[in-house]
């Protein structure tokens, strides 16, 4: 095989593995996971709205 496509094997299974754990992360606030989705599904505004009632009111 070559290097080439043992890298990218290597990436698709490190992603996945990444995934999955992101996926178990079950103590984090639902909005912050929310954020992440957004981000991950590339939208962008939407994310940031969620990343808005977030911050801290000062």
């Amino acid at each position: 095989m070559s290097k080439r496509l043992l890298s990218a094997k290597f990436i698709y299974q490190y992603r996945r593995r990444l995934e999955q754990c992101w996926s178990l992360e079950c103590d984090i606030d639902p909005l912050i996971l929310r954020a992440r989705l957004l981000h991950r599904q590339n939208l962008e505004f939407q994310a940031l709205a969620v990343e808005q009632e977030l911050l801290p009111i000062v």
